[in-house]
């Protein structure tokens, strides 16, 4: 218990200093860590997961709140989305997708293509001017669309949905600056839902589909810690290094559990 504890504090710190900065709360990473090397059984690695989020997201929050990041109606055009997404996920995850067979593979495929697209339209952008229409904030449909859909897959996977709405934002040509603390907030907010859903799921159900406690509050407390020191690092990097860290970050979970699927 002692050892699993001190990992997971570390992990969740080490993880959440990389991420916060570019507005995903790491999660996304930790579910490797959580089933291959602490075994969590499915599904409960996914509440798991978002009891990190939920033990995690108030310190990058908390930061970004204060430099004046979270004005405007970003954030709440995005929660109003995920929310009933998020708990149509996790019903979907409890009787629909219990094992870990579909996980790893759709996980790639969602990253991968996103990661590959922000990093590309960082190294190379267009050289032609691109209309008003094509570049920007979406409209609201279209934002509460997209952010419904995430929550949908956050509510499935437990990665509150900051590793996929960051990637399409910014790539349609938000500043990183603007989309972290809403995606952060998002993610927050759709875990402690989603956190919720699976306890009352959890009641009702058979399995392991309550989290686990303590690896996820300790996970969730070294990211409280890691998410406060990367939201105040965020300001001193450019915004390029910002957009091709989130590109290589998406990239990298797909890669990583394209690996796993096809191993």
């Amino acid at each position: 218990m002692e050892w699993t504890v001190g990992a997971g504090v570390a992990a969740g710190l080490l993880i959440s200093v990389v991420t916060a900065p570019v507005g995903v709360s790491g999660a996304v990473f930790l579910l490797p860590v959580h089933l291959s090397v602490f075994g969590v059984p499915n599904p409960a690695v996914t509440p798991t997961n978002l009891l990190f989020n939920v033990v995690a997201g108030p310190g990058a929050l908390w930061r970004y709140r204060r430099d004046g990041a979270l004005r405007g109606p970003l954030a709440r055009r995005l929660v109003a989305g995920t929310l009933p997404g998020v708990v149509a996920g996790a019903v979907i995850r409890v009787y629909a997708l219990p094992g870990p067979a579909v996980y790893r593979p759709l996980v790639a495929a969602l990253h991968l293509p996103l990661g590959a697209w922000l990093c590309a339209r960082t190294l190379l952008p267009a050289r032609r001017p691109r209309p008003a229409a094509a570049t920007g904030e979406p409209s609201p449909a279209a934002l509460t669309a997209l952010a419904l859909a995430v929550g949908v897959v956050g509510g499935v996977y437990g990665i509150g949905g900051g590793s996929l709405v960051g990637p399409v934002l910014v790539a349609r040509g938000l500043p990183v600056s603007r989309v972290a603390p809403a995606a952060l907030a998002t993610t927050f907010v759709t875990s402690v839902v989603g956190a919720a859903a699976y306890a009352v799921l959890s009641l009702a159900g058979a399995g392991d589909i309550a989290p686990d406690w303590w690896l996820g509050l300790a996970c969730g407390l070294g990211g409280l810690v890691g998410g406060y020191l990367g939201a105040r690092l965020q300001p001193r990097l450019p915004e390029r290094v910002l957009r091709l860290l989130l590109g290589a970050l998406a990239t990298g979970v797909g890669a990583l559990y394209a690996v796993q699927a096809l191993a």
